[in-house]
């Protein structure tokens, strides 16, 4: 009998089975690369500020674009991922309450 992989290569990367957070390195480094991003973004706003001196009111936009561009990139590059919501399974037993017992009943008839 044949097996389904047979003449296939295996692919040995890893298979994710958890949900776990990336690392404290990677967060960083993604935090990093949007900062870095962001800043960059902002010397070619200056850049087309000047390029568009003669109409006014585009050069004004790039320069107000430009101006809240370092609080933003500061604000986005100090937030870390939110914390991940954990699902309780409805159908797990509560280990914690206490189990019915069972009483006797008296009649007073």
């Amino acid at each position: 009998m044949k097996s389904r992989n047979e003449g296939k290569e295996r692919d040995d990367t890893p298979v994710l089975i958890t949900e776990a957070e990336p690392s404290y390195e990677e967060q960083y480094a993604a935090r990093k690369r949007k900062y870095m991003l962001m800043m960059g973004m902002r010397f070619p706003c200056l850049i087309l500020a000047g390029v568009f001196y003669e109409t006014w009111w585009l050069a004004l936009l790039f320069v107000v674009l430009s101006i809240p561009l370092p609080w933003i990139a500061v604000l986005i590059a100090n937030d870390r991922p939110a914390r991940k919501v954990e699902k309780v399974s409805k159908y797990a037993k509560d280990r914690t309450a206490i189990e019915a017992a069972s009483r006797r009943v008296i009649d007073s008839d």
